[in-house]
């Protein structure tokens, strides 16, 4: 057999029991996200999309139940610099800053909300997780095992997420989409 492929892809496992029809997060818990996009050709998005914001934040800082993830990755000099911001009701925000060089701003765009989910499924009696983030499209990758560059990511995330997801029926992830034009 030719190897010579098992370099390009090395992180593909297609024997990994994520990959299994039978268990993809999203046909096995449901109602367990929502995504809410930007949508910008809607008359007064900016004022409605800031709004939004200061009641989810409002929200956070009442509900201790909740953890608010804020995600930004930037590319300058060919240098990807991710920061992951945590929000738990009345607890210190948690920073995370990452640098790297040779990845893809996608790769670091899921790197922060591999972070940033571990950090928020750490804390005891948490029940929902809202996720900020500027490229929504990025976390549909989550739930698409075939995106081979991103598998290794994507497994993490799962897995994390199942984990948390298993612990209580009732809890639940949000994806919000904020441009970075709104900061």
């Amino acid at each position: 057999m030719d190897n010579r492929f098992n370099k390009v892809f090395s992180f593909f496992d297609p024997l990994n029991i994520e990959f299994s029809p039978s268990s993809y997060l999203i046909d096995t818990f449901p109602s367990c996200f929502l995504f809410y996009h930007h949508i910008k050709h809607k008359n007064n998005n900016l004022k409605y999309c800031t709004n939004q914001l200061n009641n989810i934040a409002i929200m956070t800082l009442v509900n201790h139940l909740n953890a608010l993830i804020i995600l930004d990755v930037g590319i300058k000099n060919n240098i990807v610099t991710s920061i992951t911001y945590v929000h738990i009701h009345d607890k210190s925000i948690i920073k995370t800053v990452h640098s790297a060089v040779n990845v893809t701003s996608t790769e670091a765009e899921l790197f922060a909300i591999r972070c940033g989910i571990n950090q928020a499924t750490n804390i005891l009696g948490i029940s929902k997780i809202i996720i900020i983030t500027d490229s929504i499209h990025v976390v549909r990758l989550i739930f698409n095992f075939f995106v081979y560059s991103s598998q290794v990511y994507s497994v993490a995330i799962s897995k994390e997420l199942r984990k948390f997801l298993i612990t209580n029926n009732n809890n639940f992830i949000e994806f919000w989409e904020c441009p970075s034009h709104f900061n």
